[in-house]
């Protein structure tokens, strides 16, 4: 089991990605029409695995 601090961390983390990603999503849907992705999810995903393995 991972330290209080760590989890903190990793949750803020995780919290802010979700946050990001939402806030990115129109730049994401244009960017998308043009045939480039923004990797957001593999961002928000990394991050809310790590914190369920530290829980």
């Amino acid at each position: 089991m991972a330290s209080r601090p760590y989890t903190a961390v990793l949750f803020v983390l995780y919290q802010l990605s979700l946050f990001a990603g939402i806030m990115l999503f129109p730049l994401a849907v244009l960017t998308r029409q043009f045939g480039f992705e923004l990797p957001v999810h593999r961002v928000v995903s990394r991050l809310g695995s790590a914190y369920e393995r530290a829980t």
